[in-house]
């Protein structure tokens, strides 16, 4: 995809996504954590898809802002539908566009229709922006295919460094309908916790296929750890993090700030 210079008079929100791009895609050193970590996580989801999918496969990509997944799936062949609460971004996306297929469908994740189904319907941090995750991943559940997949990355809730409220022991959801839908990690409401994972999978009439967490402290650079990254090979850090992958999963829970879950729509 393109790089993009922005200018002046552009829109708020280009703005608000080029910042996130400048720390995630665009590597500015100041934030290797940010980098490292959107990097880890884009490749996880990047090969559950291709275990599932094969380049054709039609892609429907949730929330998906500046569409950096958008992007990628395209040019690695997919036939990828774009989706955002914010149709301004559509044009931003299209200064990044390369090559591939990709449609564009505005609009409230909850009252999304389309004709046809999906091979796979990708949900990357998003389940914690909204106020019902049970009934948001029942909606995304009727948009794949009988067969296909869902792939969902999220906070992990129990991370040693979060503290946001646990989804399961909230009594009432809805006061905070008017806190959802918020871009970036200023929107988080609830953390999912491993034990929370199957039960809302199951009510969606979904199942698991695969789950890991990812994502050590200092391959995020938290924990005071951001400096080390600037005087770490990388090949170290990702010795790390795969180290980190191989203890315990008790362990894993506490140390490990990312989940992702490949599900499955019966056939």
């Amino acid at each position: 995809m393109k790089k993009v210079e922005l200018l002046e008079n552009c829109p708020e929100s280009w703005k608000e996504v080029h910042y996130y791009d400048l720390m995630e895609i665009y590597g500015k050193r100041k934030f290797l954590g940010l980098t490292y970590a959107y990097e880890n996580r884009r490749q996880i989801v990047i090969n559950l898809i291709q275990k599932v999918a094969q380049p054709g496969a039609k892609i429907l990509d949730v929330a998906a802002a500046q569409g950096n997944y958008s992007l990628l799936l395209a040019e690695l062949g997919y036939e990828v539908t774009w989706n955002d609460l914010r149709e301004e971004l559509i044009d931003y996306v299209k200064l990044k566009y390369e090559k591939g297929t990709i449609h564009f469908a505005p609009g409230n994740c909850f009252e999304l229709e389309f004709g046809s189904y999906f091979d796979v319907v990708v949900i990357t941090e998003i389940i914690e922006h909204v106020a019902h995750p049970d009934e948001f991943l029942n909606k995304i559940a009727k948009l794949v295919k009988p067969g296909g997949y869902i792939v969902m990355t999220t906070p992990n809730g129990e991370y040693i460094r979060h503290n946001l409220p646990k989804f399961s022991e909230c009594p009432d959801p809805s006061k905070f309908e008017e806190l959802q839908f918020k871009p970036n990690s200023d929107g988080h409401i609830f953390l999912l916790h491993t034990d929370e994972v199957l039960p809302l999978v199951k009510q969606a009439g979904l199942s698991i296929v695969e789950f890991c967490l990812f994502t050590n402290s200092l391959t995020a650079g938290h924990i005071k750890t951001e400096n080390l990254l600037k005087i770490m090979p990388r090949s170290l850090v990702d010795g790390i993090e795969s180290f980190t992958h191989s203890l315990p999963f008790t362990w894993q829970r506490k140390l490990l700030k990312g989940m992702a879950v490949l599900m499955q729509r019966p056939a």
